[in-house]
Order: C-alpha cells, then sequence, then structure tokens
C-alpha cells in the first residue's frame, strides 16, 4: 500500500524526534515543538517546522535553540548596558510566569491588558502612572483621614483598578529599550506599536504567527505553559548571569581606579618631598 505524503511527513517528524540530542530533551519534554493544526499555519514559520503530526505541525527544536541563543546574547548585552525591557503576556495562562520572570529580573511587565499606545502614546499612559503615583501618595499623608469616607473608598477603588492594569509599569519613567511578548497572537498590537516605536523587540513564535513582526523571534509553542516557563526559564537565567558580569566588572573598574588614585597620590606626596 503506497503512503501519502502526510503518513511520510509524519513518520519523518517522529524520527526525527526520536534522533532528538540529550541537549535538546527538556524542550521535547517541556513540549516546545507542538505547533498548530496545518491549516492555521503562517507562511513565514515554515524554516522553523520540521513535520506533521496528528495533522500539527511540528516546530524543530535545534531552530528553537538557535534563535532563543541568539535572543540570549542579544539579551545579555542589555542587562549588562542596565537597559529596561518590558515583559507582555496577557493570556490568562501564562501571566503568573511573566510576572515572576519580570519581577525576578527587576524588570516591568503587563499581564493583564495591553492598552492601546502604550508605546505609541506613552505621554497618556504617564500621566495615568503619575496619577496612580499621586492616590497613593495621599493614602500616606496627614491629609488621609481629614477626606470624607465615602471620597477615601472611591479612591481606594481607583488604585486597585489603576493597579490592576499599570502596576507592572508603575516604575517605568521613559519607554522601554526592548519588549519581550509571549504571544505576538494574543499581544499583536504591542509588537505593531514596538516595531513602529523602533524598540527592539523578542517573542515566542508559535507556527501561526508571523515571525516577521518581531526582531528575535523564537519559534516554539506559546500554549503550553511548561514551554513558555521554560523558554522564560532560559531568559531570567542569562539575566541573572549578566548581572553577575556587570557587577563583576563594575567591581574591577573601582578597584583599578583606587589603584590609580593611590598611585597618583604617592606621585604627589615624593614630588612635594623632593621640593
Amino acid at each position: 500500500m503506497t503512503k501519502t505524503k502526510e503518513e511520510t511527513s509524519e513518520k519523518e517528524a517522529k524520527t526525527k524526534e526520536q534522533n532528538i540530542p540529550e541537549e535538546l530533551r527538556e524542550f521535547i519534554e517541556a513540549g516546545v515543538q507542538f505547533g498548530h493544526l496545518k491549516s492555521h499555519v503562517h507562511p513565514g514559520m515554515f524554516p522553523y517546522i520540521f513535520g506533521v503530526r496528528n495533522n500539527a505541525h511540528v516546530i524543530d527544536v535545534t531552530k528553537t535553540k538557535e534563535k532563543l541563543n541568539e535572543a540570549l546574547e542579544s539579551l545579555a548585552k542589555l542587562a549588562q548596558e542596565g537597559k529596561t525591557i518590558l515583559f507582555v503576556g496577557t493570556k490568562v495562562p501564562v501571566r503568573s510566569a511573566v510576572q515572576k520572570t519580570a519581577e525576578d529580573t527587576g524588570m516591568p511587565y503587563i499581564v493583564n491588558r495591553w492598552f492601546g499606545g502604550t508605546l505609541t502614546n506613552w505621554e497618556t499612559i504617564k500621566e495615568r502612572l503619575e496619577h496612580l503615583q499621586a492616590l497613593k501618595d495621599k493614602t500616606k499623608s496627614e491629609e488621609w483621614s481629614k477626606y470624607p469616607k465615602h471620597e477615601r473608598m472611591d479612591m481606594e477603588k481607583e488604585i486597585k483598578k489603576l493597579e490592576h492594569f499599570f502596576g507592572g509599569i508603575s516604575s517605568m519613567e521613559k519607554l522601554p529599550d526592548a519588549i519581550f511578548i509571549v504571544d505576538i497572537h494574543e499581544d499583536e498590537i504591542a509588537a505593531k506599536e514596538a516595531k513602529k516605536t523602533g524598540i527592539k523587540s523578542f517573542a515566542i513564535t508559535d507556527t501561526n504567527v508571523n515571525p516577521a513582526m518581531v526582531d528575535h523571534p523564537i519559534p516554539a509553542n506559546d500554549d503550553a505553559v511548561s514551554s513558555v516557563e521554560l523558554i522564560l526559564a532560559w531568559v531570567a537565567e542569562e539575566f541573572k548571569k549578566s548581572k553577575k558580569v556587570k557587577t563583576s566588572t563594575s567591581k574591577k573598574n573601582t578597584s583599578a581606579k583606587k589603584k590609580s588614585a593611590k598611585k597618583k597620590t604617592k606621585k604627589t606626596a615624593n614630588k612635594k618631598k623632593s621640593k
């Protein structure tokens, strides 16, 4: 019996999956390779697909690791330079993972809703952040107790609402230097705004999205929490390494400056003695 093209493709996919190198096993175990149904594929993702399984595309995890390494190299440089990376993931299942990664790396985040204009109309968003801070300052002031109870309740409700949507970026004083998006199908507007404003973008790209929407696409399953958590774990680890390098370099520079200053002091003292 002659095998169909689809059956051959599925067999090849299974064979390749079985021959995956040990260092890529964690990607397979996390389900990074599972893409969307064939009918939902974006043509731009074909270079990152190696086959079909159960009528769904399978992502080539060797390409995942390759693009992830490229992204990590760029992120490491940004971290060492003290740049700000905004993490975005508003899809319910991945919100906690995105928030945790952002908090662990000391970066801002948006996990509840992306407001159109967050990047392209930053001044308006900044006004909302300033208003939030002003309300929070009021609750800590001596004047707070003088407000009628109903006014205090109204302000507390407003603070809670603003914190829900903007709490993750309340410390941002300017536009971020880069943005990391977990799902550009869900947060497509964020990706478009980053491109429009010239902000460097990183994203996990499943088989149903256009990888050209971002500067650093990472081909991987963006629906499985385990897949997203694995990619974010790599990102968080790279940040920690980069911060250590930055601290170490800073200490060396400080030490070098101190030695230089001591030498200058000795030379000055010797000159005075000779006089």
